[in-house]
């Protein structure tokens, strides 16, 4: 006769006590959501790739850690000091936001438009300025 906790608790136990070959399947991958992923993430490197090139900047630092920030920086205008504050937790939320919204300014796009869709949705609001007619304009400070 089992205990009350094994019978209560001990779910994944056969009789035997051998445990359920369920528990160790491994995870599945689908190769169509592999797929998806790598062509979203294709898209947004092309997208940021092209909101730098309309700004002047190289395009291939979309694709360099450190570097995107610090170009991202440059195209707000914002000093690239600000690079180490992206590094400081909740801080980076912050200076996320004043960043997006000062790249959205120098796209003549609004700050709604630079908190939320660069800021919150950025895989839309990259390719609106991307493949849209918005021209970089640099921001006075």
């Amino acid at each position: 006769m089992k205990s009350f906790l094994a019978s209560t608790y001990d779910t994944t136990l056969y009789n035997d006590g051998y445990l359920d070959s369920s528990y160790y399947a491994a995870p599945s991958y689908s190769p169509v959501g592999t797929i998806f992923y790598l062509a979203f993430i294709i898209f947004m490197i092309v997208s940021v790739w092209k909101v730098f090139v309309k700004a002047g900047k190289p395009g291939w630092a979309s694709i360099v850690p450190f570097y995107n920030i610090w170009v991202l920086l440059e195209v707000a205008n914002r000093p690239g000091w600000w690079l180490i504050l992206y590094f400081i937790p909740l801080v980076n939320i912050v200076i996320h936001f004043i960043v997006s919204i000062d790249v959205a300014k120098a796209f003549g796009k609004d700050g709604a438009f630079g908190f939320f869709l660069i800021g919150i949705f950025g895989f839309i609001g990259y390719p609106i300025i991307a493949f849209g007619k918005a021209s970089y304009k640099k921001i006075a400070r």
